[in-house]
């Protein structure tokens, strides 16, 4: 079954970190480029960062330059997202996508 499966999400303090990690199963991410987005409620889902296949460059949304890092780690089929000085304005679900495919979401939460 082709499928991503996103978690690390949680409840954490302004100026916190997590660490999110999306995992495939039925195809191999090394493949692809791999984005990861996020939804607050109310708001319209977002892109946050993306890393590209061919040669790994990344990017990163202005609100996010600095303080989160993607990175991708082929030997486990993962592509992981690091959030550090986590901000309120941060909560949502955070997702991963490659291919088209969308995983079910984990919810980030930054509040004190």
């Amino acid at each position: 079954q082709v499928q991503l499966v996103e978690s690390g999400g949680g409840l954490v303090q302004p100026g916190g970190s997590l660490r999110l990690s999306c995992a495939a199963s039925g195809f191999t991410l090394d493949n692809y480029a791999i984005g990861w987005f996020r939804q607050a409620p109310g708001n319209e889902r977002e892109g946050v960062s993306c890393i590209n296949a061919s040669d790994g460059s990344t990017y990163y949304t202005d609100s996010v330059e600095g303080r989160f890092t993607i990175s991708r780690d082929n030997a486990k089929n993962t592509v992981s997202l690091q959030m550090n000085s986590l901000k309120p304005e941060d909560t949502a679900v955070y997702y991963c996508n490659a291919r088209g495919i969308w995983g079910q979401g984990t919810l980030v939460t930054v509040s004190s």
